[in-house]
């Protein structure tokens, strides 16, 4: 039987189904940009954010550098590393935890700089850009480490329980789950099988997340800077599906019996109080949140 032709929308979903997340490249960029031009005291100290990027993204980097003072920018810069570095200071908190789970880890360098010897991390990305960060860390000499395992998944299409589960991972013992950078890509019904299945885990347990509040919800300059936004990560070929606002954010977490939900204000009374220029998170569409089992 005649095989139909493939249509340019058939090549374009082939394309972006079998390269690297460009958004992941973008963030580690931020990150790396704020070890090299951020005043001190940097909010994330992370000496592998410009090492596993090397020589292949040192063009981007200096691109980067140069919006380094555009408001909007800064200010988003300021968010991305800010949740890391909440990321981090949570999972250093909980007693009893062995496990570590990065959802859509992108170039994430925690597990390298790992300081909790008992602590087994679990990279979960999709095949592609986890092969793509596999390249990096060994053309770049960067080692990976034995507490750390890589786990492939398409969270629109495999199970990550069944993925786990295959790569080691124990669903019995407590588990730190950080899901950044991910929640505005999903489908309601991924984030909600993704959000069972963590809701599952044994008590002890916490997740980390950040998200985004609705367009609606937003004052009017703020509507603005997200088009754009979408704009590029849809040309990019990952446009945001998924907001919410804290209200619904709450209802979705019912199963879990502590939340700390923070917004601008509260990161920027964490992370930047102290500084004495501009470097912090602004409006009020991006969140981080920590619930607890």
């Amino acid at each position: 039987m005649h095989k139909p032709k493939p249509s340019p929308l058939d090549k374009l979903i082939e394309v972006q189904e079998s390269r690297p997340s460009r958004t992941a490249l973008r963030v580690a960029l931020r990150r790396a940009a704020h070890q090299l031009y951020d005043a001190p005291p940097l909010v994330l100290d992370d000496p592998i954010a410009v090492p596993i990027l090397g020589k292949q993204y040192a063009e981007e980097l200096h691109k980067t550098a140069t919006k380094l003072e555009k408001p909007f920018s800064v200010a988003l810069r300021a968010f991305l590393v800010a949740r890391s570095r909440y990321a981090e200071d949570t999972l250093a908190l909980p007693e009893g935890v062995t496990q570590y789970v990065l959802l859509g880890a992108g170039l994430d360098t925690f597990a390298y700089r790992n300081p909790h010897p008992n602590l087994r991390v679990f990279e979960i990305d999709h095949p592609a850009t986890q092969q793509w960060k596999r390249e990096l860390l060994q053309t770049n000499s960067i080692a990976i480490p034995a507490s750390l395992t890589f786990t492939p998944v398409d969270f629109e299409t495999q199970s990550l329980s069944a993925q786990l589960l295959n790569t080691g991972f124990d669903p019995a013992a407590p588990t730190v789950f950080a899901w950044l950078g991910v929640v505005p890509y999903l489908t309601l019904a991924a984030f909600r099988a993704t959000l069972a299945f963590i809701a599952q885990s044994p008590a002890g347990s916490t997740l980390i997340l950040d998200y985004a509040q609705p367009r609606h919800a937003l004052p009017y300059f703020e509507q603005l800077a997200r088009d754009s936004l979408s704009d590029r990560v849809a040309l990019a070929g990952e446009p945001f599906q998924l907001f919410f606002t804290p209200d619904e954010m709450a209802i979705e977490l019912a199963a879990f019996r502590r939340i700390e939900d923070l917004g601008s204000a509260e990161i920027n009374a964490r992370y930047f109080a102290d500084r004495t220029d501009e470097f912090k998170a602004r409006g009020s569409s991006g969140r981080i949140l920590s619930a607890h089992l």
